[in-house]
């Protein structure tokens, strides 16, 4: 019922406004105007909970801005809809809405709006650690914002827009100097009226302060600060949660750092807010859960992170390849423009019989073109190419993990098993003497059978216990052959007992000797290793 009456207040609204058209009039009036504001507002205010609706209200509302010729309300709406596509990782779209505004920007010189639109193209090429080319758009921002500043259009505060991203952007490519620089430059233009911005500004301070192991003094920000977000913007709550997570990972309280991971990843899913963010959630969480030898958690986290990693950032994924290409709107038009003077002056050179200038030019164009195609496209495909195998590299570390966790396991299971035997024989050892001395009714031949049987059973448990070592720890026998090829049997089953890390008293049951006999044979070994006397026999055969 509740999302019907949105459906109908949101058509009866676009209904309203669609009337609201006055022919010949140069100018908006008042009354569309705040139609205008409150439809965008509308937009704005439901792009968590129903991120399609706000989409569409807002390209309504740039339409309407458009065909009323108010540009620079336009393009505020197109950077509110890139910014409700950013939410939901969708660059591609993102992407594209800001360039639009851009060329709207260029069309109608709107500086202001030119100095916002290069920040965020370069925020969304910091996503991609593409460091020169974010910090390029970023130095485009602030040259002209300072323009703005000393020819009086702005005032000087303005100029914290621009200063801000190079924070964030420094924080996030873990240079913590730089970004301390920006910040400082952010703190010292800070003025009361913006008293919103003071709580992104201390969100960077907190991150600092960790940076700089002062993890008592950010966990104070990070609370200080919080009840603001949850109020006013409770998506930015998913980096808050995750950085108080490192934080408490930092002062080894490992509940409280998992307990943040997972509010983060949930304040994500209940926002539909920095979804792109939730793949370094899930490292963290694989990281934690490893420590803690977690490892089916550890080994899920970690799947989970790639699948999403290469859902928003992969080179192969069909939303955000075009951002990748760099295939924008704003060069497509560029070259565009370009090609429509070719035309004009093509039709001064036929005019003044100058022919075959023209056809030089375009021959050189063309093979230009054609190398520079050809040059871009060999990039993209040497990049894919070691974008697969760094991919196949990782799959083939994580299968060796696994497997060498399953070795160690398998290693433990022979271990307790064989110490089971070993108790075992000393139980029928025990019973094979009381026998021996007993005058009852059973016959010394009788006696003789038991003990025979007994002796045959535990030569039995030493070849049982063999045959499993060898099948789970071939390789180890292969290299102690190669290594030390005059070793005999008896020594490779002492070395495999070492391996094991069975004591002298449990080897001296095993193998059926004293364990006088077994520090002799060890003594022995270790002459045969060619070992020195300070290096540790048991730590020498682990590295086998």
């Amino acid at each position: 019922m509740v999302h019907s009456t949105r459906q109908y207040w949101i058509f009866g609204l676009t209904l309203v406004i669609s009337c609201i058209k006055i022919p010949g009039l140069a100018q908006v009036d008042s009354m569309t105007a705040m139609m205008n504001e409150v439809l965008r507002e509308k937009a704005w205010n439901i792009r968590f909970q129903n991120p399609d609706s706000s989409l569409y209200l807002l390209d309504l509302c740039y339409q309407r801005l458009i065909e009323q010729g108010d540009t620079s309300k336009a393009i505020e709406a197109l950077m509110d809809q890139a910014t409700v596509s950013g939410n939901q990782a969708n660059y591609k779209d993102s992407y594209d809405k800001l360039w639009t505004g851009l060329l709207l920007a260029d069309q109608t010189n709107d500086e202001r709006n030119k100095v916002k639109l290069y920040v965020r193209l370069g925020r969304y090429y910091s996503f991609y650690k593409r460091r020169d080319e974010a910090m390029r758009y970023f130095n485009l921002s602030l040259h002209l914002n300072k323009r703005l500043v000393k020819e009086g259009i702005v005032p000087k505060s303005n100029l914290i827009q621009s200063y801000y991203p190079f924070a964030a952007t420094y924080r996030e490519l873990a240079e913590p100097e730089l970004a301390n620089i920006y910040l400082d430059s952010c703190f010292q233009l800070h003025s009361a009226e913006k008293k919103p911005l003071l709580y992104f500004l201390q969100f960077e301070k907190a991150f600092l302060l960790k940076a700089e192991q002062k993890y008592e003094a950010a966990l104070g920000v990070f609370n200080d600060i919080l009840p603001w977000f949850d109020q006013f913007q409770p998506g930015y709550r998913v980096l808050l949660k995750t950085y108080m997570g490192d934080t408490y990972l930092n002062l080894n309280e490992v509940e409280k750092a998992e307990q943040n991971y997972q509010e983060a990843l949930e304040i994500s899913a209940k926002y539909n807010s920095h979804k792109d963010f939730s793949p370094l959630i899930h490292q963290r969480l694989s990281n934690l859960y490893l420590e803690r030898g977690d490892y089916l958690q550890a080994y899920n986290r970690l799947k989970t992170e790639k699948t999403l990693d290469e859902a928003y950032f992969d080179s192969r994924s069909e939303n955000n390849r075009p951002l990748l290409e760099i295939q924008d709107a704003y060069r497509a038009e560029q070259d565009r423009i370009t090609e429509l003077l070719k035309e004009k002056r093509l039709t001064e050179l036929e005019h003044q019989s100058s022919l075959w200038l023209l056809q030089r030019i375009i021959l050189l164009v063309s093979i230009l073109f054609v190398m520079l195609i050809s040059i871009l496209y060999f990039n993209y495909v040497r990049s894919k190419h070691r974008s697969e195998k760094q991919m196949i590299k990782r799959e083939r570390e994580l299968e060796l993990q696994q497997v060498n966790e399953l070795i160690e396991i398998k290693n433990k299971e022979l271990a307790a098993s064989t110490l089971k035997l070993i108790e075992k024989d000393e139980f029928l050892s025990n019973l094979k003497e009381r026998l021996a001395q007993q005058n009852g009714d059973l016959s010394a031949k009788n006696v003789k059978q038991i003990v025979r049987s007994i002796n045959s059973n535990s030569s039995q448990n030493w070849e049982e216990f063999e045959t499993r070592f060898i099948a789970v720890n071939q390789d180890f026998y292969q290299r102690l052959e190669i290594k030390f090829p005059k070793l005999t049997q008896g020594d490779k089953r002492l070395c495999a007992l070492i391996k094991l890390d069975f004591s002298s008293k449990d080897m001296a049951k095993l193998m059926g000797i004293s364990v006088e006999s077994v520090h002799t044979n060890r003594y022995r070994l270790r002459k045969k290793l060619d070992l020195e006397r300070d290096t540790n026999l048991t730590e020498f055969i682990a590295t086998v």
